[in-house]
């Protein structure tokens, strides 16, 4: 698999993180609890609660690999560090038109 590496500041990276600790907490007890009481009904071979439960069990796993993997491949950005006098990572650009002289911004 290709490492990507992404740029963050403190604050996105932190968000992320939490993000990830939420999912491996709160959202792993979800799911162990929906399937224990799926299981709890019996039959699992016709369960379609059991199945919901697991393919949900799967979603999640695969949310935290990809956050896990994008938090190991982060790269933390010193915003006072940028130059400002040119477009770059982090850069927040204004456009007026010369027509209508209306603005656009884009992050």
């Amino acid at each position: 698999m290709s490492r990507k590496i992404s740029y963050y500041t403190r604050e996105g990276l932190e968000k992320i993180k939490a993000e990830l600790n939420e999912l491996k907490t709160k959202g792993r007890a979800e799911i162990a609890r929906q399937i224990a009481e799926a299981r709890d009904k019996g039959d699992l071979s016709e369960n379609a609660e059991y199945d919901a439960a697991k393919d949900a069990q799967g979603l999640l796993e695969a949310k935290i690999a990809q956050l896990e993997e994008l938090v190991s491949n982060a790269r933390l950005l010193d915003e006072s560090a940028i130059d400002t006098s040119r477009v770059s990572i982090l850069s927040k650009v204004t456009l007026k038109t010369k027509r209508t002289g209306a603005f656009l911004t884009k992050p």
